[in-house]
């Protein structure tokens, strides 16, 4: 069991009552929000570790209990029944305290945008870009996110070629980043007759939602083409040049929107393109802290096979963490907490192996 030592806890319990005195004072509005922001940041923290040395007191008095020779025999028996349910808590308790002070992803607590593009397998992929879509959806919602659709591109007979939303709420992207990658799905299409399986595939992007103030994109950069957006017939055809594209000249990225408005259009656009780039961003970066890199779930790549979707057999495994669970009717319906609770944890874990090799 890997333990902090207690004079880095001591270090964390003395700068948060530095903190409060400091805010205690009434400094300037901006001094105040950095200390407060620094203060709320060792909350959770410091309440683990009064609560660890707590119970690391309680055990030390149980012990000299047990070993004391005046005390009851009953006593003593309660004593050395207690111990090892003590030295359990304190166990969980350092473990947890040691999640807490792994170095934290800027981007956990943002929003974030999510693209799911039609793979190999025709038609049916188009449909399981759907189903991946709707999974998403519903899963936002018992989350209390809010998801907003900001650009599709219709499957032949349903589904999506492709699809990109807005996920807006508390800790989002923490939750959804491991998505990213490649997605199969081995079932019986609808259009199939002769009942046999088919294997199809559709490819997951999530970026974290990238604000100006995490990215700046200077007019000079960007090239802003205006055109008509297009329908599937009759009077849905949108007649006027609503429709916008727009290149990041430097890196080629190219982003469309093609809704009615061509001012939310243009805002949509922008709001894909700051994530592409604060994404394109964060990975050089990632490049560059290789050892970190490798401590991720998955190497992050969107062409790694991260997870098959089993119709006839009900399952659905997750590859990087050797996860099966029979309970795809549920997990496709948006009860997705079993497999990204074992992913944040495996995660957590290979980050806690990489702290221990370097203790």
């Amino acid at each position: 069991m890997a333990i902090l030592p207690a004079e880095t806890m001591n270090e964390i319990l003395r700068r948060s009552a530095f903190l409060e005195a400091e805010m205690a004072k009434g400094p300037d509005h901006e001094v105040y929000a950095k200390l407060a922001s620094e203060f709320s940041s060792l909350e959770d923290v410091v309440e683990a570790i009064q609560t660890y040395n707590s119970a690391v007191r309680e055990l030390a008095d149980l012990r000299a209990l047990l070993e004391d020779a005046t005390a009851d025999r009953e006593m003593r028996d309660l004593a050395a029944t207690e111990i090892d349910e003590v030295s359990e808590r304190i166990e969980t308790l350092s473990n947890e305290i040691l999640i807490l002070l792994l170095p934290k992803d800027a981007a956990d607590e943002k929003g974030a945008i999510l693209e799911i593009r039609a793979g190999t397998g025709g038609s049916e992929a188009g449909l399981f870009a759907g189903d991946l879509f709707r999974m998403y959806q519903r899963y936002a919602e018992l989350s209390g996110w809010k998801v907003e659709l900001l650009e599709a591109s219709e499957g032949e007979v349903g589904g999506y070629k492709e699809v990109i939303a807005s996920v807006k709420g508390k800790g989002v992207f923490s939750r959804l980043k491991f998505e990213s990658g490649v997605h199969r799905v081995q079932r019986v299409p609808a259009t199939e007759s002769s009942g046999r399986i088919h294997t199809s595939a559709a490819t997951v992007a999530v970026l974290p939602e990238a604000e100006d103030i995490d990215i700046e994109i200077r007019a000079e950069d960007i090239r802003i083409d205006t055109m008509r957006a297009s329908g599937a017939g009759g009077q849905h055809v949108n007649t006027t040049d609503s429709a916008v594209r727009i290149t990041h000249l430097p890196t080629g990225i190219i982003v469309t929107s093609s809704e009615k408005s061509q001012h939310q259009n243009r805002a949509r656009a922008m709001q894909v393109l700051r994530a592409k780039l604060f994404d394109m961003e964060r990975q050089r970066m990632d490049s560059e802290r290789s050892e970190s890199r490798r401590s991720q779930v998955g190497s992050g790549d969107r062409s790694e096979r991260i997870r098959t979707y089993n119709f006839p057999q009900g399952r659905v495994t997750d590859h990087r963490i050797n996860l099966t669970l029979y309970k795809l009717d549920r997990v496709i319906e948006g009860e997705m907490d079993e497999l990204v609770n074992a992913l944040v944890a495996d995660h957590q874990a290979a980050l806690l192996a990489a702290v221990g090799a370097d203790a």
